[in-house]
C-alpha cells in the first residue's frame, strides 16, 4: 500500500464531515421558546387543574412523552385573532403561527417538568415575574410539606391558538392545550391524598407574551387557566 492514500481514511473523513454538518443544522434551529442553558428537567409534574398552585406539595416521577403528535388549530386569518397574528408576523418577521405552536408544546412540557422538579432557574427564564412568584410559592410549599405528586403527560391531543393581540411592542398569544394526563398526590407514607392513576383529559389555557422590540426570542408564560 506504499505510495497510496488509505481509502478507509477518506471514508472516515467524509462521514465525520457529514455528521458535523447535520449537528450544525439541528443545533442552529430556533423555536422562539429558547431558554438559557440549564439542566434538563427530570419529568412532568405540574398539576394543570391548579391543585399545586394553592399550596399542595408535589414532586415528579419520570414519564416524559415525545412532542410532535398534537393536532394544531390556527384561527382563520379573517377573524380578529387571525388578524392579530398577521400584525405580529408583520412586526416580527421570525414569527410563524405553526412554528409558535410547536414551540408552545415544548414550553408546556418544559415548564411542567421544571415545576415538578423544583427547577427555579428554568422557570425564572420562562415565566413572567408575577407568574413565577406563584409557581415558586407552590414549590416551597411542596418542599416543606413533604407530599409528592405523580403527573404524567401521556399525550398532547390538541394545540389551538385561542386569541392573540399586539399592544405596542408586546405580542400576546393565548394557547389551549388538550392533554391526557395522570395526576395523583401522595403523602409521606405513600397514601393517596388526591387523584388516581386513571388517565384524564384536561384542558389548559396558557397566555404567552413577548416584547418584539428586543432580541430575546423567548415567549414568557404570563397566565394559566383551566377550561
Amino acid at each position: 500500500m506504499s505510495g497510496g492514500f488509505p481509502i478507509d481514511l477518506i471514508l472516515f473523513a467524509m462521514v465525520a464531515a457529514f455528521l458535523v454538518l447535520r449537528l450544525r443544522s439541528v443545533l442552529g434551529r430556533r423555536t422562539g421558546f429558547e431558554r438559557p442553558p440549564a439542566p434538563e428537567p427530570r419529568a412532568a409534574g405540574f398539576d394543570p387543574r391548579g391543585r399545586t398552585m394553592d399550596g399542595v406539595a408535589e414532586e415528579v416521577r419520570p414519564a416524559p412523552p415525545k412532542p410532535g403528535g398534537a393536532r394544531q388549530v390556527l384561527p382563520d386569518p379573517r377573524t380578529p385573532p387571525g388578524q392579530a397574528l398577521g400584525r405580529i408576523a408583520a412586526a416580527d418577521r421570525s414569527f410563524d403561527p405553526a412554528g409558535f405552536l410547536a414551540g408552545a408544546e415544548g414550553a408546556f412540557r418544559m415548564i411542567v417538568g421544571a415545576f415538578a422538579a423544583g427547577d427555579r432557574q428554568t422557570l425564572r427564564a420562562l415565566l413572567s415575574d408575577a407568574t413565577y412568584a406563584g409557581f415558586e410559592q407552590a414549590i416551597t410549599a411542596r418542599e416543606q410539606a413533604g407530599e409528592s405528586q405523580l403527573t404524567e403527560i401521556r399525550s398532547v391531543q390538541e394545540l389551538a391558538i385561542e386569541t392573540a393581540d399586539l399592544r405596542g411592542n408586546t405580542a400576546e398569544v393565548v394557547v389551549r392545550f388538550v392533554t391526557d394526563q395522570v395526576n395523583m398526590t401522595t403523602a409521606r407514607d405513600g397514601s393517596v391524598v388526591t387523584g388516581s392513576d386513571a388517565v384524564t383529559e384536561l384542558t389548559d389555557i396558557w397566555t404567552f407574551q413577548r416584547d418584539i422590540s428586543t432580541s430575546d426570542p423567548t415567549w414568557k408564560l404570563t397566565g394559566t387557566a383551566h377550561a
